[in-house]
């Protein structure tokens, strides 16, 4: 049975104001990257107040629940939808009445809208739920921010099966649009990413006594131009790739050189094997540098998130779907992305749909990005995201 458009949307207009209270709340009480207690704890609450019954914590703080209809069996293969807890460790400098009361934390990524957002589905598709094609799987997931990724935790605590998971979809924040506006990108999207910690070990002493010290600062510089050098020189045609440092730490002096030095930087690309073969030379590039200075650099490579791949298909019909809602004009193709985003284990699993949602608006000031102490969206925009996500679940062909 197809729902009237206009019926659905009364419907999504009428959750709006709720899902507008829904963020100012969790804007106020943002939680780091697995500690997301209290907002776990608020969604279980408001998935309950809805009339939901099937919730189950995942992965510590994670919270998943499915909406069936009365025609569904429990073996039914279901589609899900997914938003992320954590918040980032930024101090606010907004001046509203919603702003972060917790010391030095924020959600400066938008995952307080995406939250938002899927409570509001949940109200939405519980209200028309025997009229779901499938059952609806509603993944509230931690840790997004911080390897190694919630999305992990998810997958393995069982978190797409019973019912067995088909597809999945998630849009996040884009403040580089105007509210009203989406982007799209099928296949590869965004870039794979590995952290690198590095301890820098040499030999402390006076700075002028030459010969009687080993530098680490030295050995740490040489192995950041090596290391550039080598991701910059030896990267494969056409396939993107990025290394950068942004922590290089030595409590030396003047005339104070310090037992040992302390880096870290990022490594991103669009190819998995080349991610592979390219880690392997920077440890021999750490080691090369070792043995020329006989000191000792101790290379960590923390495996991050993998590529984002959106499946073709499902991504040419959701953006078909977005371009009746919001119109053609406003619905945009994106390019290839190198920031990361633990969403994409999911896509290396079953196909996926992780798509951007305006969220900026320059008339009244909301202009800065993601990870900015004053980002900020035009609350608009969340009615949009239901309306999406609403319609791709009411979708039966999908």
């Amino acid at each position: 049975m197809r729902i009237d458009p206009q019926h659905l949307f009364s419907k999504t207009n009428a959750v709006f104001k709720k899902m507008c209270t829904y963020r100012k709340h969790l804007h106020m009480y943002p939680e780091l990257s697995y500690k997301e207690f209290k907002t776990a704890g608020f969604v279980k609450d408001t998935l309950e107040d809805i009339g939901l019954s099937d919730i189950r914590f995942i992965g510590g703080t994670g919270v998943v629940t499915t909406i069936y209809a009365k025609h569904h069996s429990k073996n039914d293969k279901c589609i899900a939808f997914r938003a992320d807890l954590d918040a980032l460790p930024i101090q606010e400098l907004n001046d509203v009445n919603y702003k972060s009361r917790n010391d030095g934390v924020m959600h400066a990524c938008g995952h307080d809208v995406h939250t938002s957002i899927l409570l509001g589905l949940a109200e939405v598709l519980f209200s028309f739920r025997n009229e779901l094609p499938r059952p609806v799987k509603l993944i509230f997931q931690p840790g997004e921010e911080e390897n190694p990724g919630g999305a992990n935790l998810i997958i393995d605590g069982g978190g797409l099966k019973d019912p067995e998971v088909s597809k999945i979809f998630a849009l996040h924040v884009y403040p580089d649009f105007e509210f009203g506006n989406c982007g799209f990108k099928e296949g590869l999207y965004m870039a794979s990413s590995d952290e690198l910690h590095l301890t820098v070990k040499g030999k402390g002493g006076h700075g002028a006594l030459k010969g009687q010290t080993i530098n680490p600062l030295f050995m740490g510089a040489e192995f950041i131009i090596a290391a550039q050098k080598y991701i910059n020189t030896c990267t494969p045609n056409d396939v993107p790739s990025v290394i950068n440092f942004g922590r290089f730490e030595a409590l030396g002096s003047t005339n104070v050189i310090p037992d040992e030095a302390v880096i870290k930087g990022t490594f991103r690309t669009m190819d998995e094997v080349w991610r592979s073969d390219a880690k392997k030379h920077l440890y021999e590039i750490a080691k090369m540098i070792s043995n020329k200075h006989e000191g000792q650099i101790h290379l960590n490579i923390s495996k991050g998130y993998p590529n984002l791949i959106n499946d073709s298909r499902l991504t040419r019909t959701v953006k078909k779907i977005t371009e009746d809602i919001i119109g053609k004009e406003n619905t945009h193709n994106l390019g290839l992305r190198m920031t990361a985003e633990d969403f994409a284990f999911y896509s290396h699993l079953v196909p996926v749909c992780f798509f951007r949602l305006g969220v900026g608006n320059n008339t009244k000031g909301i202009i800065h990005n993601v990870h900015n102490a004053r980002f900020d969206i035009d609350p608009e925009s969340m009615l949009t995201g239901l309306n999406i996500f609403s319609k791709i679940a009411l979708t039966p062909d999908i």
